[in-house]
């Protein structure tokens, strides 16, 4: 079974910064993307960042220039750098893992709050 450790999540006024990271344990087989997804209260659960296993990224239209995903293979660790955060980046972040046959693990999530 698959398990997440999330953190980094918390209060930040508009501009600043923070760090998401999300560890994987479980020994998932056969990982292809890691990646973040969010929701705002009301919304439905969007795609913020994604990396391959061949560190390839695609980003949302909204974070891109301002986030940055990263990716420990290692580890089975996804980060995401924000910056330049604002108040419509607040939501339940939440970190997942999609396997080579297109199952997806997701994380418990982590709420960030970008004050104005």
């Amino acid at each position: 079974q698959v398990q997440f450790v999330e953190s980094g999540g918390g209060l930040v006024q508009a501009g600043g910064s923070l760090r998401l990271s999300c560890a994987a344990s479980g020994s998932p087989r056969g990982i292809n993307r890691m990646g973040w997804h969010r929701q705002a209260p009301g919304n439905k659960r969007d795609m913020v960042a994604r990396i391959s296993s061949d560190g390839s990224t695609d980003y949302a239209d909204s974070v891109k220039g301002r986030f940055t995903i990263s990716r420990d293979n290692a580890k089975n660790i996804v980060y995401l750098q924000m910056n330049s955060l604002n108040p419509e980046d607040t939501a339940v972040y939440y970190c997942y893992l999609e396997t080579i046959i297109g199952f997806k693990y997701w994380g418990q999530g982590t709420q960030v709050t970008v004050s104005s």
